[in-house]
C-alpha cells in the first residue's frame, strides 16, 4: 500500500486535505435550491463509502510495504472496528449539525466557528494520545486559530438577523465539539506502524472504509430525525429521495461525499509521518478555506456593516499564523 516517507509530502497532503474539507459544502449550496440537505446528505455518504473502497482496493492494495486492504480487513479485531464505526458514527452527528448550520447561517459563519472549534478540540486530544510534535509551538498555533475564530464570531454578529444568529452559533458549537472527538476514535483503531501493521489493527484505508460504513448506518438514526424534524424548510420523507431528486442532484451529492472522503483518507495517510495532532489540525484549517468560499464566491459578507472585511482580514491572518506554527511544530 502507498506510505508516506517523508515530513513535507506528509504537510503536501494535509494541504490537499485542507481544500477538500473545506470545499466539499460547495456542492450543498448548489445543491440547496432544489431539495433539503438530508437528502443531500444520502448522496453525500453513498460518495464517501464508494471513494474509501475505491483507495481502499487501488492503491491501499499496492506496492510491497504494509498489509493490503482486504487482508487487513479480515484480520481486524471487534474493537477495532467498533472504533472506527464509532468515529464515524460521532462525525455524522457532528457534520449533520454543521451542514445545518450552513444552511441557516452560511459557509463563512459555520465553518470559522464549528471547525475551529474542532480543530482545538482535536489537536489537545490527539496530542495527549499521541504526542508528536513540539507542544509549545503547537499550542500557540492552535491559540491563533483560536483567536481567529472570535474574530470570525464578530464578524457574524454584524450580519446576524434575529433568532437564526443564536441558531446558527448554537449548531456551528455543537457540531464542532463533536467534531474534535470523531478523529481521536478513528485514529486509535490504526496501527502507528503503517509498513507492518500490528496484529489487529487497522491500516488507514481499512479504518476509514469502516468509518464510511459507521456514517453510513448511522445515518439511519441522526439523518431520518432531520428529514423529518428539519431545522429550516419543510420535512421530506424517504419517498421524496427517489420522486424528487434527478440524476444531477445525486451526482453532486455523491461528488461532495468523495470531495471530504479524498481529504480524509489523505489526512490519515500523512498522519504516519506527521502524527495525528498535526496531521488533523493542519486538515481542519479547512475553516480558512471555507470562509473564502463563503466571502468570495457565495458574497454571505455582501451586505456587511463599514469595518466587517478588516475583521475577515484579520482573520484570515490569525489562521495563516496558526497553521503556520503548527507544521513547524513537527520540525523542532
Amino acid at each position: 500500500m502507498f506510505i508516506v516517507e517523508s515530513y513535507p509530502l506528509a504537510i503536501l497532503l494535509c494541504i490537499v486535505t485542507m481544500l477538500c474539507w473545506g470545499s466539499w459544502a460547495n456542492t450543498q449550496k448548489m445543491a440547496s435550491k432544489e431539495w433539503g440537505f438530508p437528502l443531500f446528505y444520502w448522496d453525500y455518504t453513498l460518495g464517501i463509502i464508494l471513494l474509501s473502497l475505491v483507495f481502499g482496493l487501488t492503491i491501499g492494495s499496492m506496492g510491497q510495504n504494509g498489509q493490503e486492504f482486504i487482508p487487513n480487513l479480515l484480520q481486524s479485531s471487534m474493537k477495532a472496528i467498533l472504533l472506527a464505526l464509532l468515529g464515524g458514527a460521532v462525525f455524522n452527528m457532528a457534520n449533520l449539525l454543521l451542514v445545518a448550520a450552513i444552511d441557516i447561517a452560511g459557509m463563512a459563519i459555520a465553518f470559522p466557528i464549528g471547525i475551529g472549534i474542532a480543530l482545538v478540540l482535536g489537536v489537545v486530544v490527539n496530542y495527549v494520545a499521541v504526542p508528536v510534535g513540539d507542544p509549545i509551538l503547537l499550542f500557540t498555533g492552535v491559540g491563533f486559530v483560536t483567536a481567529a475564530i472570535i474574530v470570525d464570531a464578530l464578524a457574524y454578529k454584524r450580519i446576524s438577523k434575529g433568532n437564526s444568529t443564536k441558531k446558527g452559533i448554537l449548531f456551528s458549537l455543537s457540531a464542532g465539539i463533536l467534531m474534535g472527538f470523531f478523529y481521536r476514535f478513528v485514529a486509535a483503531s490504526i496501527s502507528t506502524n503503517f509498513a507492518n501493521p500490528t496484529q489487529g489493527l487497522l491500516t488507514p484505508y481499512t479504518a476509514v472504509f469502516i468509518f464510511a460504513l459507521g456514517i453510513f448506518v448511522s445515518n439511519f438514526f441522526f439523518n431520518t430525525f432531520f428529514m423529518y424534524k428539519p431545522v429550516t424548510g419543510d420535512k421530506v420523507s424517504y419517498n421524496d429521495y427517489f420522486s424528487k431528486g434527478n440524476t444531477k442532484l445525486h451526482i453532486i451529492g455523491i461528488f461532495g461525499g468523495m470531495i471530504w472522503a479524498l481529504g480524509m483518507l489523505l489526512n490519515m495517510i500523512a498522519a504516519g509521518k506527521a502524527g495525528f495532532a498535526i496531521s488533523y489540525g493542519l486538515g481542519q484549517g479547512a475553516t480558512m478555506v471555507a470562509a473564502i468560499w463563503g466571502v468570495f464566491i457565495w458574497k454571505e459578507f455582501k451586505q456587511a456593516p463599514k469595518g466587517t472585511n478588516s475583521l475577515i482580514w484579520l482573520m484570515f491572518l490569525l489562521f495563516i499564523l496558526g497553521l503556520g506554527l503548527i507544521i513547524m511544530a513537527k520540525n523542532v
